[in-house]
């Protein structure tokens, strides 16, 4: 780079009497005030790929140069020797800039800075809309960064799809996130918690932002609804007339299900009836008519929050489930049980009265089933109507006895029940029974127990190392929670845990252990003794350093079952700390309260 010409002062004989009157000893703190102004900030390090710091810096020195210039003008009385010092430190200063403004130029074409618009708008895509909830700190972060990525953002509409509303999400901002998303499909969200309703206006606020968000119903890809009453929820609905072609997720909760009974007629149709691609459907207290029309042709059903006369039938439910075959996921939560009475024409076989509907309705789909006091009648009704093949997860909770369900559960596992988890929870039901399911369900791994009353000893045993005529119970479990089960013996708990075990003692969970290890012949090891033993008492003999002698007889014809990786005694107070200990040297995670001493350490 060409240096700049330096135009100095001329030096005149005639001086100003109180410039020529200056001494040495002025002119030497002059001349370090100078030099301390333009090298100080030559040691000041700078962020690398700050191009504004490097353009203040450059600012800087300029300033000083001038400021040198003007204070050696008005009070510099130095002799010829001075200057040779000022163009050695102008000289000085211009390498600098140079050496500056060159490290600007390569932070520029840095290769972050080459990235083609189109590649870093995906890489922001996925940086804020990669998991379920958006990051907006990202977002705004990545705006902050340079002009650069700025106006890439703001030129990528897919980041601004999603458009919330709530107590702490003003309508200015949702106004900008819906222009900046031109047409892109579009998530909305409108929750307003009941906590923050003691200010008012929040019918105000929704209706509002329902007027800014009706125009774009076209492209709402999900649309979901949570404010505290009824009246709110029907007053923003009400707007919803437009048609909505891309719609495939709505849900409508109202948070005070117990209170507002008397309300108007609900808002039909919604979307003029128009909306083919809904698949997910969540109403929780929200009155929709029992319109079949609104929830067909679903794969994930969730209803909950209904009470007394506002309750679903049951032939509403199994409408609705005959109108969805493709149903994957079905759960009833919260809802008032119906009369018995309206149940019992269900109770008749197809051939032996052809009056009474008992055609089975085909859910080759269904993987999960959640009931959570949904009423016994409703949800025993539902079950023996329903076929599910391929189910996977099921939850009953707060049921009552929900014996009659197992035996539903059993007699579809007659054909096909893939079951994998089982939860019951604040429930009764006959042990026998439940054994008999369990028994014929060996793919359950994962087997939950909550506050429940009926689980015994016995039941724990029949999950430990079966007799000589039956076969293990559950092989592939590894979860087992018994949670506020306060009725279990430890003595059966420390047997299931031990027969569980692997056939060798050094055989750890962490190294590479077979799932399936089959128990070699009595006969094998009889050359370790004497005389030939019972073969029980040779593998006794075999076992008796790894695993305790809960092995059943004849166990050759057996395969053990996986090793128990979790366990959760949480709220089992007859389970001491010591037996926590020793759980813990063969269960990888095994989950209980804290212990406390005498002394009221953990």
């Amino acid at each position: 780079m060409p240096r700049s010409p330096l135009i100095y002062p001329p030096f005149s004989s005639t001086m100003d009497p109180a410039f020529t009157s200056a001494s040495r000893e002025d002119i030497v703190p002059v001349t370090s005030k100078v030099s301390a102004s333009y090298t100080t900030p030559m040691t000041q390090s700078l962020y690398p790929g700050s191009g504004a710091a490097v353009a203040r810096n450059i600012a800087s020195y300029s300033y000083n140069i001038l400021q040198t210039q003007s204070t050696h003008a008005r009070g510099s009385s130095a002799p010829d020797t001075s200057i040779p010092d000022l163009r050695e430190a102008l000289s000085s200063l211009e390498s600098k800039m140079a050496s500056l403004i060159s490290e600007r130029e390569r932070l520029e074409e840095a290769p972050i800075q080459r990235l083609p618009s189109e590649l870093l708008a995906s890489i922001f895509t996925i940086g804020v809309l990669g998991s379920e909830e958006e990051d907006t700190l990202m977002l705004s972060n990545i705006m902050l960064v340079c002009r650069y990525w700025a106006d890439v953002a703001m030129n990528t509409p897919v980041l601004w799809s999603r458009v919330v509303v709530s107590n702490h999400v003003s309508l200015d901002k949702a106004k900008r996130r819906l222009s900046r998303s031109k047409s892109v499909p579009l998530h909305v969200d409108i929750n307003f918690s009941p906590q923050m309703d003691g200010r008012g206006g929040t019918t105000e606020t929704i209706v509002h932002a329902m007027d800014i968000l009706y125009p774009s119903i076209w492209r709402w890809k999900s649309f979901q609804l949570s404010v505290p009453t009824r009246p709110q929820a029907h007053a923003a609905l009400s707007r919803c007339k437009e048609k909505a072609p891309m719609l495939e997720v709505l849900q409508v909760r109202v948070f005070n299900s117990m209170q507002d009974d008397h309300y108007s007629p609900p808002p039909l149709p919604l979307f003029d009836g128009h909306f083919p691609r809904l698949a997910i459907c969540s109403f929780n207290s929200f009155n929709f008519g029992w319109d079949p029309s609104i929830v067909r042709s679903l794969r994930v059903l969730e209803l909950g929050g209904y009470w007394n006369n506002f309750a679903p039938p049951v032939d509403v439910i199994l409408d609705i489930l005959r109108a969805s075959p493709q149903l994957e996921e079905l759960s009833l939560r919260n809802m008032s049980d119906v009369d018995p009475e309206t149940c019992t024409i269900y109770e008749h076989e197809a051939h032996l009265d052809k009056r009474f509907p008992s055609q089975m309705i085909q859910l080759p789909r269904l993987t999960k089933m959640t009931f959570h006091y949904s009423g016994i009648q409703r949800t025993r009704t539902i079950l023996s109507q329903i076929a599910f093949p391929a189910l996977e997860k099921v939850a009953l909770c707060y049921m009552d006895n929900v014996t009659t369900l197992l035996n539903h559960l059993k007699r579809q596992s007659l054909t096909s029940l893939p079951l994998r988890y089982l939860r019951i929870e604040a429930s009764f039901f006959g042990e026998l029974e439940l054994v008999k399911l369990l028994s014929r369900t060996s793919s359950l791994t994962t087997l939950e127990l909550v506050d429940v009353e009926d689980a015994s000893s016995s039941l724990i045993k029949s999950l430990s190392a079966p007799s000589a005529t039956t076969t293990w119970v559950c092989p592939k479990l590894e979860t087992l929670n018994l949670d506020g089960c306060t009725t279990l013996d430890w003595d059966a708990l420390r047997t299931f845990v031990e027969s569980r075990l692997p056939a060798h003692v050094r055989a750890y969970p962490r190294q590479a252990v077979p799932p399936m290890l089959t128990l070699p012949a009595p006969a094998s090891y009889s050359a370790l003794t004497l005389q030939q033993p019972h073969p029980t008492h040779a593998l006794a003999l075999a076992t008796s350093h790894g695993r305790s002698h809960s092995v059943p007889p004849n166990a050759s014809s057996y395969s053990w079952p996986l090793r128990l990786k979790s366990l959760d005694l949480t709220r089992c107070h007859q389970i001491s700390k010591e037996m926590i200990q020793w759980l813990r040297l063969y269960v990888d995670e095994v989950k209980c309260e804290n212990m406390r001493g005498s002394w009221q350490e953990s």
